[in-house]
């Protein structure tokens, strides 16, 4: 449920009140943000990643928009680019909020794998992404409180759904300017001769909804393994996490209950996550190792990929006197916050605003530190 810099009435996604992008330019860093789809799958958000950064005609592929019924290239979705020169000899190094992580990981897999429109007779697909193997282009991720193993409040999330349908359709009616939800490959948009029933019906009962092309299904821990599976670390690049905790262990209970200090909206998914299993296809489940967590993320997920059907990539933990090798994730540091608070969002205290600033001002500078590319 993210948003672009000029949505939201200049209330930042990254920073709240505080513009974390200005800060780090200020310091010297050469940052920009970007702004997928809030509620869209990973795919189609790390396609609309790769044009904005990029340059171009957003095009999700011939045979992927053929079996979700998208709009290939809508053309409200065409980017100048915020980094043109982008490529293998201009690589650049991401840092992902939440399904940020994941989609930029999606991203990874779509630049260095060919995609086919018909495997079948090897027709390759026709636009600048899917067409071409793009080694080298990523030098680092950096993933914040992401789902990496899904997390156990996807159920709620897919109940949530009939809710997110009528936001949608409100939104479409009132406009966009307070916030946008990049849905233009779905076709939502009100028709000219469509009565306002006949719209929210269709709203309603959207194909959308029933495919695995949306966020809910992605963050699953289902969802998360596919991910898993087919994007392993590759051996170039340099991964680093961040994971974030606000529950506390209940010792009577052995559950995990809400820390005095989370966000009052996420308190009552905390405790729901904070005891209850989740179930993949094959009847595994879940543990209590799971229950602690932000109030969206199981805090285990977070860590880096472990669930994929051919294993885990290697995790360590960071040790700043360590020489670092691409191609493993690290672990850098569990932050003592709910979900939303290492942006900025609900941080009053001008020690915890600081404690972000200072978190991201040292990861640009160990980025920095990073030995030249090959």
């Amino acid at each position: 449920m993210g948003w672009g810099n000029d949505e939201m009435s200049g209330y930042k996604y990254w920073g709240g009140k505080n513009d974390y992008e200005a800060y780090l330019r200020q310091q010297g860093f050469e940052v920009y943000t970007t702004s997928v789809g809030p509620v869209s799958s990973n795919w189609d958000r790390a396609v609309e990643l790769f044009y904005q950064i990029k340059g171009g005609q957003v095009d999700y592929g011939k045979s992927h928009s053929e079996i979700y019924g998208l709009e290939q290239q809508p053309p409200e979705k065409y980017f100048d680019g915020l980094y043109p020169q982008w490529d293998q000899n201009h690589p650049v190094h991401f840092v992902g909020h939440s399904m940020g992580g994941q989609t930029v990981r999606m991203l990874q897999y779509l630049l260095e794998n060919i995609i086919y429109e018909n495997e079948d007779e090897f027709i390759l697909e026709k636009n600048m992404l899917m067409a071409n193997v793009h080694e080298g282009w990523i030098r680092s991720i950096a993933t914040i409180s992401t789902p990496h193993n899904g997390t156990t409040l996807s159920d709620i999330i897919t109940k949530g759904i009939p809710f997110l349908q009528d936001v949608i359709g409100l939104a479409a009616v009132v406009g966009n300017d307070f916030y946008d939800f990049d849905l233009q490959q779905w076709g939502f948009e009100k028709q000219e001769e469509e009565t306002w029933a006949a719209y929210f019906r269709r709203m309603r009962e959207h194909k959308a909804w029933g495919t695995k092309n949306m966020c809910a299904w992605d963050v699953s821990i289902e969802g998360a393994r596919e991910l898993n599976t087919i994007a392993p670390a590759n051996s170039s690049t340099y991964y680093f996490s961040f994971s974030t905790a606000n529950t506390r262990l209940d010792t009577a209970s052995g559950f995990h209950t809400p820390d005095e200090t989370m966000s009052l909206i996420l308190r009552a998914n905390a405790r729901v996550m904070g005891k209850n299993k989740a179930y993949w296809a094959d009847g595994s489940a879940t543990d209590s190792t799971w229950f602690e967590n932000d109030g969206i993320v199981n805090t285990i997920s977070q860590f880096g990929p472990t669930t994929g059907l051919n294993g885990a990539d290697p995790i360590a933990e960071y040790r700043s006197e360590e020489l670092l090798i691409p191609g493993q994730w690290y672990h850098i540091k569990t932050i003592n916050m709910d979900h939303k608070a290492p942006l900025g969002h609900g941080l009053n205290d001008e020690e915890d605003v600081q404690e972000m600033l200072k978190l991201l001002e040292d990861h640009c500078n160990l980025l920095w530190s990073l030995p030249p590319k090959e």
